[in-house]
């Protein structure tokens, strides 16, 4: 059985998917945007949108009962491979140690245009 996520992290859309699903003790979320829920806007540069996207999911865990201590995988998407050292850095302050299996792609655009994007695994508890 499964339930979908929903609340003032999960950032409703109108577009048809849920933004996270909890099935199999494990928690899917899909793409996070590094937008403030508050302003409903982004902030312009990629690693400080990559900030408020990991913000974000970790509000969207706390929410589904999980946590970022609970991440098992993680893949990231981004726009300009300049930006991507800087966004490691912070992408790094956001996980824990060991950090999850991660993938990271390379995106010649985004939908709407924001510059960075998370989707993430984690176990319940």
């Amino acid at each position: 059985m499964s339930r979908q996520v929903a609340g003032a992290a999960a950032q409703a859309s109108h577009e048809p998917y849920s933004r996270a699903v909890v099935s199999g003790g494990l928690v899917f979320c899909s793409g996070t945007l590094g937008i403030d829920p508050a302003t409903g806007k982004a902030p312009e540069s990629a690693a400080d949108q990559a900030e408020q996207a990991l913000v974000n999911l970790a509000g969207i865990l706390s929410e589904s009962g999980s946590s970022t201590r609970q991440l098992v995988k993680t893949t990231i998407y981004y726009v300009s491979t300049r930006d991507f050292a800087a966004i490691n850095e912070v992408y790094a302050r956001h996980m824990p140690d060991p950090p999850p299996a991660r993938s990271a792609v390379p995106c010649s655009a985004l939908p709407e245009g924001p510059l960075f994007c998370i989707d993430a695994i984690a176990a319940l508890g």
